[in-house]
């Protein structure tokens, strides 16, 4: 069953807001990461990532972007977790290596993290019966998912 359908249109629109929040964000910083820029690669040396993580890392932010601007909740869901787990990654690292303040960035990078994750997990919530489908396929039923 598809969340969306019995979301209410502000609901619906406020779902669309923060998929594409968090798509363009993880989008416009593959450019960076990509590129090798000197401040992407200056953050994945501290980290220890340098190239792999990098590369790896931004080809993983293309598939979350991807995945969370299809329609169908089942699939952006996945996007949404994909992303979240990202940016969970990148928050703890500004957390606990990088510091909030990146080669003077006024925590523009941190705060773009904190957008994706946040948007991220709203698009999670909307869609509760998309993820217990994909916990079911487990064998995991959650409280608020009705037996089929």
């Amino acid at each position: 069953m598809n969340d969306s359908c019995c979301q209410s249109k502000p609901l619906q629109i406020l779902q669309w807001l923060a998929r594409i929040a968090a798509a363009v964000i993880m989008l416009q910083t593959l450019y960076y990461k990509f590129s090798a820029a000197p401040e992407s690669v200056h953050i994945f040396t501290t980290v220890g990532l340098e190239p792999w993580g990098r590369i790896g890392i931004g080809v993983l932010e293309l598939i979350a972007s991807v995945l969370i601007l299809i329609p169908a909740a089942r699939v952006a869901v996945v996007g949404a977790g994909l992303g979240a787990g990202l940016m969970a990654g990148a928050i703890f690292l500004h957390l606990t290596q990088l510091g909030i303040v990146v080669l003077n960035d006024g925590g523009g990078l941190f705060t773009l993290a904190l957008i994706v994750f946040v948007s991220c997990l709203a698009v999670l919530l909307m869609n509760p019966s998309a993820i217990g489908a994909w916990l079911g396929l487990f064998g995991v039923r959650l409280p608020f998912t009705p037996a089929k």
